[in-house]
């Protein structure tokens, strides 16, 4: 197998792991803990299991490169690990709606139609929303429609990890190998 498939693999893996964790405990404490539902805490997490395309690309540059590597091959394989940790977290995030009888968009629309009742919406407002929700729910129902929407949470994230990655290591000073 080709090195850099290897290490795409390994290291796209151990980031959709982080992930899968992740949607786990969205899935069993949203109700229970604020913090775990908001952007903040999300895009958090998304970032440090991203952290596995820099830790792949210093790995791969320490051992494969003798501590060397140009910008173009560590963004490549980079981009390569955010590719696998995206495609993993896509199909994890299908199989948690599968086991949840695609649940998901009823649960969020319910949500977010009593927040605005809560927040003192009339009721005109509320049936545009609700009319508009509904449109939602059709269009993520497909899953043609809804794995890219899936991919384009994460995707951000990998494709700035990755060029952040390979812009800091390709200065072999930076992070040197240690007897690898």
């Amino acid at each position: 197998m080709n090195q850099t498939v290897r290490y795409s693999l390994i290291f796209g893996g151990l980031s959709a792991a982080v992930l899968a964790a992740f949607i786990a405990v969205i899935g069993t404490l949203h109700e229970r803990v604020a913090f775990v539902a908001t952007l903040t805490f999300g895009y958090s997490v998304m970032l440090v299991a991203m952290s596995f395309v820099f830790v792949g690309v210093k790995r791969y540059r320490d051992v494969e490169g003798g501590g060397v590597i140009k910008f173009g091959r560590a963004l490549g394989l980079g981009l390569l690990i955010a590719l696998i940790a995206c495609i993993g977290y896509v199909l994890i995030w299908e199989a948690y709606l599968a086991f949840t009888h695609y649940r998901f968009m009823d649960d969020y629309i319910a949500k977010l139609l009593r927040d605005a009742q809560a927040s003192g919406k009339s009721a005109a407002e509320i049936a545009r929303m609700t009319a508009e929700f509904d449109g939602m729910r059709e269009m993520y129902a497909n899953p043609l429609i809804r794995m890219p929407m899936t991919a384009m949470e994460v995707a951000p994230v990998g494709l700035l990890v990755a060029f952040a990655s390979a812009l800091l290591l390709r200065n072999p000073r930076l992070f040197p190998a240690r007897g690898v």
